[in-house]
Order: C-alpha cells, then structure tokens, then sequence
C-alpha cells in the first residue's frame, strides 16, 4: 500500500513532467450578452455575459479573452470571492 505522502509525491513529479503550454484567447464571439462592465478600485474592470447556448461568460474589459463556464458554475466562483476565498491571491 502506498502512503499519502508518496502518493501526492508521485501526482506532483506527473504534473511537472506535463507540458505547459499559455492558454490562447478564444476568438471573439459576437452571440454573447455583455452586460455594463464593473470596475471596482483603480482599472479593474470586468464584464459578464450570457451566449446563446446559455452559458455564462465573464471577462475583462480590453480584452478579447474570457472564461466560459455554466451559470451555477460562475455564480458559485462570484460568490466564493465575496465571502473572501479568494482575499489570499491579492496579498
């Protein structure tokens, strides 16, 4: 039987060998329903939006590039960062 250390050993030795590669920008899709963007403090500005196929959208403003995901998805990561999940990736 193999100890939990060895274990999570072995899965990370796998992820360094993975290649890596930058993630491209999908093209600009124009079935998407940008809402309003919101900016909070300095230029931080993000936009949301809903295609077609129903599926949610957020994004930053000046950029092509956003991540797709389900609506429950999105709503739960939205409301993971404001009960502060997320406060240690600003520090």
């Amino acid at each position: 039987m193999i100890s939990p250390r060895a274990a999570a050993a072995a899965a990370m030795n796998r992820a360094n060998r993975t290649k890596r590669t930058a993630p491209t920008a999908r093209p600009t899709r124009t079935d998407i329903a940008w809402s309003e963007p919101f900016c909070s403090e300095g230029a931080n500005c993000f936009r949301l939006g809903r295609g077609a196929d129903g599926r949610a959208h957020i994004g930053t403003t000046g950029s092509a590039a956003y991540v797709s995901d389900s609506v429950d998805a999105l709503r739960a990561l939205i409301s993971a960062v404001k009960a502060g999940a997320a406060d240690h990736l600003l520090a």
